[in-house]
C-alpha cells in the first residue's frame, strides 16, 4: 500500500472512529487493512494530513473550528490548547499541548488582528510574528485576558 492510500485509510478511520490514541489507531490499520505503521511515520501522516489530538480524540483542524471565527472561539481554543505564553522581541511565542499548535495558529489567522503579521506553527509552539516589541506585548496580554 503506497502512502496516499494509507493517509485516505487514516482519514476514514478518524472520521468513523473515536480514536484516542496513536496505538489504536496502529491497531485499527492493522486489522481491518493489513496496513503496517510505525508511530513515526503515524505520527508525519497525522501532521501533513492536519489532524490532531483534541479531548475528544483525533480530529481534522477543519472540523474543529472553521474560518471566520472571532474572539470567543480563539478564547475557546485557548482555554483547551495554551499552556504558556511569552514574548520575545517582536515574537509572542506560545506553548501548546502536544498537537495543538496547529489549531490555535489556525484560529489567530481567523482573527486577522492587524497586529500579526502571521504565525508559524510546530507540533506545541507557535510563533507569532508582530509588528514591534510593544505590540507583541500587547497581544500577549490581550491574549491572556481570553
Amino acid at each position: 500500500m503506497n502512502k496516499s492510500e494509507r493517509k485516505r485509510k487514516i482519514l476514514h478511520l478518524i472520521g468513523s472512529k473515536n480514536v484516542q490514541t496513536q496505538e489504536y489507531l496502529v491497531q485499527l490499520l492493522a486489522d481491518g487493512d493489513g496496513i503496517e505503521v510505525s508511530q513515526g511515520t503515524l505520527s508525519r501522516d497525522l501532521r501533513e494530513l492536519s489532524i490532531v489530538k483534541t479531548s475528544k480524540g483525533y480530529e481534522l483542524v477543519d472540523r474543529i473550528h472553521r474560518p471566520n471565527q472571532d474572539d470567543t472561539s480563539l478564547a475557546r481554543v485557548l482555554d483547551e490548547f495554551l499552556l504558556q505564553i511569552q514574548t520575545a522581541q517582536n515574537l509572542v511565542v506560545l506553548h501548546t499541548h502536544p498537537g495543538g499548535a496547529n489549531v490555535v495558529a489556525q484560529q489567530l489567522d481567523a482573527v486577522d488582528w492587524k497586529e500579526i503579521v502571521g504565525t508559524i506553527a510546530g507540533d506545541d509552539t507557535v510563533f507569532v510574528a508582530t509588528t514591534g516589541t510593544r505590540t507583541a506585548l500587547g497581544i500577549q496580554q490581550r491574549l491572556e485576558k481570553l
